[in-house]
């Protein structure tokens, strides 16, 4: 008899805990809201975004900010900022080696939100969803591999196109033109792997420099590079490609910057560049996650019989 009070006490005790956590998501989510807008609004002002942009922007930071928390959110700033200020280097030698052969110029449109920034959304609404830690700790392992996949991709293009040396394509090695898709070089291949391992390092930074999350950059620099790499395989095989008979050129646009209508080259009609940015975060994730899972075998080894 003297058990039963206990019963209530228990079930009180978690309901504070669970109103004590509603309570911290809401003002996560508020804050992440608050940030996020101020974020794409000011990345509006400087040409980084367009009014959908912002528009992407805004449900990407207050979802990741969220569900997520401090540290998803401020490595998805890191990769935003840092993609930024990279496109903007430069930005008139880029434009003259390669501005036709772009799909878009550099201010992101929701598109290209949703192809950097969808799989980690998802992510983190799966991280805020679950109660499990190991389930928690694979889906931050993937988010990881997202963010290090989206920089590397940026990184690697951003400063890639400026190489004294012409690219070669990734499934032949035959040299190309500069900002050809499937073209890599050095400078790039180089910034796609630096890009991935800061990325990796911010992170495991912001989780406090858990010593149990210690593979964590070794786990962004290599899945982040896996879907740089496919993203470049992609490009070179089944991205869809256009051709200008007016300037004789090699585009992603169907109308070119001269204003004709380009003509199908290659690849598969709804391959596009955002496409092939979404498929290689999630390549890039799922990597992750693969190599997240002997750390979870022996962290928590009951949860894999």
């Amino acid at each position: 008899m003297s058990t039963l009070p206990a019963i209530p006490l228990l079930h009180e005790s978690g309901g504070k805990q669970a109103k004590h956590a509603l309570a911290k998501s809401r003002v996560q989510l508020l804050l992440g809201l608050f940030l996020s807008t101020g974020i794409g609004l000011l990345a509006y002002r400087r040409r980084s975004l367009s009014r959908s942009g912002v528009a992407g922007a805004v449900v990407t930071g207050t979802t990741t900010f969220g569900l997520g928390g401090w540290a998803w959110g401020l490595s998805l700033i890191f990769f935003f900022v840092s993609s930024s200020l990279f496109s903007h280097f430069r930005a008139r030698d880029k434009a003259a080696i390669a501005a036709d052969k772009f799909s878009k110029g550099s201010r992101r449109d929701i598109g290209q939100v949703a192809a950097n920034g969808g799989m980690a959304t998802l992510l983190a609404l799966g991280y805020g969803a679950t109660p499990s830690p190991v389930t928690r700790e694979l889906l931050q392992a993937g988010y990881a591999g997202v963010i290090a996949t989206a920089t590397a991709d940026t990184w690697a293009t951003e400063l890639g196109v400026l190489s004294p040396h012409p690219p070669r394509l990734i499934t032949t090695g035959a040299l190309t033109t500069p900002g050809t898709s499937g073209g890599i070089t050095s400078l790039g291949t180089g910034a796609a792997i630096l890009g991935a391992l800061a990325s990796g390092l911010f992170f495991w930074i912001l989780r406090g420099c858990r010593r149990s999350l210690l593979a964590l950059p070794l786990i962004a620099l290599i899945s982040g590079t896996i879907g740089n790499l496919f993203d470049s395989f992609l490009g070179a095989t089944t991205q869809a490609m256009f051709y200008c008979p007016a300037c004789d050129q090699e585009t992603e646009r169907q109308i070119h910057n001269c204003g004709a209508r380009t003509r199908s080259l290659r690849g598969l009609p709804w391959m596009t560049n955002d496409m092939v940015n979404f498929l290689s975060t999630l390549v890039g994730g799922l990597a992750a996650m693969l190599l997240q899972l002997p750390f979870l075998r022996s962290k928590h080894p009951p949860d894999f019989v």
